[in-house]
C-alpha cells in the first residue's frame, strides 16, 4: 500500500465532539481534506452552522448535530441518529472539553462536576456508545482522545490552578491506555493527543494571565498554531497508525520534555 493510500480517509466517517471551533474544527479541516465525511457535535447551533459553512467552502463533506454531552441520557440516542443517517462511524475524535480556574481550597463543587462531567464522563459515554453500536460489531475503528499536557504533569504553582481540568485530563490519559488494551481484540485503536498551549477560547484566560511564562518554558518559543494538530490527528485516524494504540502524545513545543 502506498503512503498516500495509508493516509487516505475517503469513504470514512469521522465524529468530532466539540467540533464547531478551536482544535476540533482544525482537526475537522485536516480529516476532511483527506476525504473523510466529518460529523460535528457541539452545544451551540449557531457555532455549528458557522463551522459547517466554513468546511463546505473548503470542499469538506460535513453534517452537524447539536448536543450537550453532559446531558447523559442524550448521548446514545445521538450516536444512534448519526448511525441511522450516515451508516457508520469509523473515527471518533473526543475533543469536547471545558476548564475552570480556582485555588483548590476554594474550588466550587458544581464547577468540579461541570469539568468532570464533560471532559471525562461525557467522553466515556460517547466512546461506549460508538464502540457498542458500531466499532465492535464492525471490528474496526480509530478513537482519538484530545487529552492535554495538563494530564501528564502537575500544576505550575505560578499559573492559575486548574485541579479539576488536570484531574479530568489525567483520567483521559489512563482511559486511553486502558481502553486500548481492552478493545485491541476488536481491531480498534485508542490513542490520545496531549496539546500544550494553543490560542483558543478555552485558553484565553490562562494566556492573558501567563503567556510570557508559558513561552519562556517552551523550547520552541511559541504557542501552538492552527496547523500543529492536523498531521498527528490524521496519522492516528488513518491506516498509517494501524500498529499504534494506547499512546498519549504531547504536542507542546517541547514544554513537557524539560
Amino acid at each position: 500500500m502506498s503512503i498516500k493510500q495509508l493516509f487516505d480517509l475517503t469513504g470514512r466517517v469521522a465524529l468530532i465532539t466539540g467540533g464547531s471551533r478551536g482544535l476540533g474544527l482544525q482537526i475537522a479541516e485536516g480529516l476532511g481534506e483527506y476525504g473523510a465525511k466529518v460529523i460535528l457535535t457541539a452545544r451551540k447551533q449557531n457555532e455549528l452552522d458557522e463551522a459547517r459553512a466554513h468546511l463546505e467552502r473548503l470542499g469538506v463533506a460535513v453534517a452537524v448535530y447539536q448536543n450537550d454531552l453532559t446531558q447523559f441520557d442524550t448521548v446514545e440516542p445521538l450516536v444512534q441518529q448519526i448511525l441511522a443517517d450516515h451508516g457508520q462511524i469509523d473515527i471518533l475524535i473526543n475533543n469536547a472539553g471545558t476548564t475552570w480556574g480556582a485555588p483548590t481550597a476554594e474550588h466550587p463543587l458544581d464547577a468540579w462536576n461541570k469539568v468532570i462531567n464533560l471532559n471525562l464522563t461525557g467522553l466515556f459515554l460517547v466512546t461506549q456508545a460508538v464502540g457498542k453500536l458500531c466499532m465492535i460489531p464492525r471490528r474496526s475503528g480509530r478513537i482519538v482522545n484530545i487529552a492535554s499536557v495538563a494530564g501528564l504533569q502537575g500544576n505550575d504553582p505560578k499559573m492559575i490552578a486548574t485541579l479539576a481540568y488536570n484531574t479530568s485530563k489525567g483520567g483521559v490519559v489512563n482511559l486511553t491506555r486502558s481502553l486500548a488494551g481492552e478493545w485491541a481484540q476488536h481491531n480498534i485503536t485508542v490513542n490520545s493527543i496531549c496539546p500544550g498551549y494553543f490560542p483558543t477560547k478555552m485558553t484565553k484566560g490562562t494566556l492573558a494571565y501567563g503567556e510570557q511564562r508559558i513561552l519562556e518554558h517552551t523550547p520552541l518559543g511559541r504557542l501552538g498554531s492552527d496547523e500543529d494538530l492536523k498531521g498527528l490527528a490524521l496519522l492516528l485516524s488513518s491506516d498509517a497508525s494501524a500498529f499504534m494504540t494506547g499512546q498519549n502524545i504531547a504536542v507542546d513545543g517541547g514544554a513537557s520534555s524539560v
